[in-house]
């Protein structure tokens, strides 16, 4: 007909198959772009962000002048308290501490300029290589930056982990109630209540202690646990219990009111779009309607900030732990700026920087899972 064999038309069922094998080589090959330039990118990001923390943490090359200060007051305290120097003529003797100093420099690498060792600071921390503390320790008299480190993560988890992830879920849940109840006198509150958080955690941690600690005499002034330690496991339990009432408090103070307004003028906002009232008008309950309408659309939100309140535990609380005494990251972190000490500062910050890295790369196939209008790798898409 018209010129054309049959044999010539493509039949149906052996056209569908090869677009199908198009489209799966196509996608296949766009995610795989996208992965290897995001992770480039992520990669060259941590590679900025860690260099500029060696830089701000050794102050542009400065701390090494403290730190020859410091070497020659050593070396001085040395020579007066060694009687063999002490009769050694004065240009021997001067000669001596010029060697010692010298030598002290050699072992700390302060003999080859600063920007070289930079270079070597930074391939060192991108392959977790953390090197060893000058001035701090761990509790068993390491001085290696990676078991300081991990020796103060478990009272950073313990602090943070009980406080933060039971806030955020607090949250979520008083939000989605106050939602359903807009203008009520819970709602009046809340919303009056938001600017306190505009204060630290630490600030009302001061306060806490000044009332229970030194007024009521009813709670500790810090600490993790009582000293010393109880050894019964159920008394360890209660103490610690004990303990972490204050600076629980102090957090929940400073963030509450405000995530919770966060939350439900969010909420707020998709029960009001359109596709909700249409849900209403088709007899949904209101159990269905938050749950498919209002929860699903939220997903990458409350995803990414769930994500983000984990990794930020890593880092602590540098001034609400100093203040309640409490042995974590966030006071090690403390210490150790009041100490010049650049190795665990420039530690702390390489794990906090992967770890960052990596959920946000996982958070970006994370939204193609919960959201099916999320495409990977298309323009102005994740």
């Amino acid at each position: 007909m018209n010129g054309v064999s049959e044999e010539a038309l493509p039949s149906q069922p052996s056209v569908l198959p090869a677009k199908r094998a198009r489209a799966t080589t196509s996608t296949f090959s766009r995610v795989t772009r996208y992965t290897a330039v995001r992770l480039v990118t992520l990669f060259v990001t941590v590679v900025i962000g860690v260099y500029l923390t060696i830089l701000i943490a050794n102050m542009g090359g400065y701390v090494d002048q403290i730190r020859r200060g410091e070497i020659r007051e050593s070396v001085g305290m040395l020579v007066m308290t060694d009687p063999t120097f002490k009769t050694m003529p004065t240009e021997m003797r001067q000669q001596r501490i010029e060697e010692l100093v010298r030598l002290q420099e050699k072992r700390l690498g302060l003999d080859r300029p600063f920007l070289v060792r930079s270079f070597n600071y930074l391939s060192n921390a991108l392959s977790l290589n953390l090197g060893r503390a000058q001035n701090m320790t761990s509790d068993s008299g390491s001085k290696q930056v990676r078991l300081i480190l991990l020796e103060r993560l478990p009272p950073t988890l313990v602090l943070f982990a009980t406080s933060n992830l039971i806030l955020f879920f607090v949250e979520i849940f008083m939000a989605l109630y106050l939602s359903r109840r807009y203008g009520s006198f819970l709602d009046k509150i809340i919303v009056a209540l938001a600017p306190t958080s505009s204060a630290p955690a630490w600030f009302y941690g001061i306060f806490l202690i000044l009332i229970f600690a030194a007024l009521l005499k009813i709670l500790p002034f810090g600490g993790m646990v009582d000293a010393p330690p109880p050894t019964e496991p159920l008394a360890y339990a209660l103490s610690l219990l004990k303990h972490l009432i204050l600076p629980v408090l102090a957090l929940a103070i400073s963030t509450i009111f405000l995530s919770v307004y966060t939350w439900r003028t969010f909420f707020l906002i998709y029960s009001s779009e359109d596709y909700v009232e249409m849900a209403k008008a088709k007899g949904l309950t209101s159990r269905e309607i938050e749950r498919r309408y209002v929860l699903r659309p939220t997903l990458p939100t409350i995803i990414t900030t769930f994500a983000l309140n984990l990794i930020t535990l890593w880092t602590g609380a540098p001034i609400l732990e100093t203040v309640f005494n409490w042995p974590g990251l966030g006071r090690t972190l403390f210490r150790a700026v009041g100490l010049y000490e650049t190795s665990v500062i420039v530690g702390s910050t390489v794990i906090f920087a992967y770890l960052l890295a990596i959920t946000v790369f996982l958070l970006d196939f994370i939204y193609a899972l919960v959201d099916p209008r999320v495409k990977i790798g298309e323009s102005g898409r994740p």
